[in-house]
C-alpha cells in the first residue's frame, strides 16, 4: 500500500471515509454560519423559531453535500436519488400515506389499551386562523426536517458508505449515525431503546431507498411520520414537542409508550415497523422489479 492509496481509490477519488469527514466539517461550518443570524434578531414565536432553525440546519445540509458530491464525489447531486420524475410526486405521498396508517395503528394500539385520554381539540380554544397557521409552519419545518434528514442519512451517509462497504454495512451504520444524531434530543430516559428504536427507523427508511434507489420515498415516508406522530396523534416527536391538534394525555407504561421521547423508544413501534416494511415492500413490488429490468 502506497501512501496515495490512504487516500485515493483506484479512480482515482478520495476514499468514502475521507469524503465523509470532510463533508462532516463542511456541515458544521455552514450550518453554524446559518445560524448566526438568530443571534442578532428578537425572540420569536417558538414554532417560528423551530422553522428558522430547521431553515438553516437544510442550507448547511445542502450546501455542504452539494460542494462534496460535485468536488470529492465527481458525482452529480441528481445521483444521490433527487432526480425529478413520474415517481416523484406519488413517491412523497405514498410515503406520507404509509406513515399515516403506521401511526393509526400505534395510537389505536395505545388507545384501545387505554393509554390515551382525549381532552379537547386545538380549535376548541384557540382561533380556527391560529390553528391552522400553527398546523402550517409545523408541516413546513417538517418538510424540511424530511428533506434535510433523508439527504443527509440516506442520501450522502448510506451511498457514500455504500461505495466503500456494501449495502448491509452502509444501511447499518448510516442508521446507527441517525439515531447517535438524535440522542441529545429532549426526554431521552432510556438510552439503549431511544437508540435501537432510531436505529430500526433509520433501517425502515433505508429500506425505502434501496426499494426504489431515490430518495422522495424515504422524505415522504420523515415527513409523514412526523407530521401525523406529533401535529395529528399527539406524540412527542423524539423527545420534542411540537403543536397538536388536539390535547391529549398519554400513560401507559414507559417501555411500551416510550413516554415523553415518543414511540420511537418503546415497544409500540415494532407492530408499527412491521406494517410500515410490508407497506413499502407492497407499494415499490413493481418499481423494483422495472428497475432490475431496465
Amino acid at each position: 500500500m502506497t501512501f496515495r492509496s490512504i487516500f485515493y481509490n483506484e479512480e482515482p477519488r478520495l476514499r468514502a471515509g475521507w469524503r465523509l469527514l470532510v463533508q462532516s466539517v463542511l456541515l458544521l461550518i455552514l450550518t453554524l454560519c446559518a445560524f448566526i443570524p438568530l443571534a442578532f434578531v428578537p425572540r420569536f414565536a417558538s414554532s417560528a423559531e423551530l422553522l428558522y432553525l430547521q431553515v438553516a440546519s437544510v442550507i448547511g445540509t445542502t450546501l455542504s453535500i452539494l460542494v462534496v458530491r460535485r468536488l470529492l464525489d465527481k458525482r452529480s447531486f441528481a445521483s444521490l436519488g433527487t432526480r425529478i420524475d413520474r415517481w416523484t410526486l406519488l413517491d412523497l405521498l405514498a410515503g406520507m400515506g404509509i406513515t399515516f396508517l403506521v401511526m393509526a395503528l400505534i395510537f389505536g394500539i395505545q388507545w384501545a389499551a387505554g393509554w390515551v385520554r382525549f381532552d379537547s381539540f386545538a380549535w376548541q380554544d384557540t382561533p380556527l386562523a391560529g390553528v391552522i397557521i400553527e398546523t402550517l409552519v409545523s408541516f413546513l419545518t417538517l418538510i424540511l426536517v424530511g428533506w434535510g434528514e433523508e439527504l443527509l442519512s440516506r442520501g450522502y451517509h448510506l451511498q457514500t458508505l455504500e461505495s466503500g462497504l456494501n449495502t448491509v454495512w452502509a444501511v447499518l451504520i448510516s442508521s446507527a449515525v441517525f439515531s447517535f444524531m438524535h440522542l441529545s434530543n429532549p426526554n431521552v430516559e432510556s438510552i439503549p431503546f431511544v437508540a435501537s428504536g432510531l436505529l430500526l427507523a433509520g433501517v425502515f427508511l433505508a429500506f425505502g431507498y434501496l426499494r426504489t434507489r431515490q430518495l422522495w420515498l424515504p422524505i415522504g415516508l420523515h415527513i409523514g411520520w412526523n407530521f401525523f406522530e406529533g401535529v395529528v396523534f399527539g406524540f412527542p416527536i423524539s423527545g420534542l414537542d411540537y403543536y397538536h391538534l388536539a390535547h391529549l394525555q398519554f400513560s401507559g407504561p414507559q417501555i411500551w409508550t416510550g413516554g415523553l421521547f415518543g414511540p420511537e423508544a418503546g415497544l409500540i413501534l415494532i407492530p408499527g415497523m412491521i406494517l410500515g416494511f410490508i407497506l413499502v415492500a407492497l407499494y415499490t413490488r413493481n418499481r423494483l422489479v422495472n428497475r432490475d429490468r431496465a
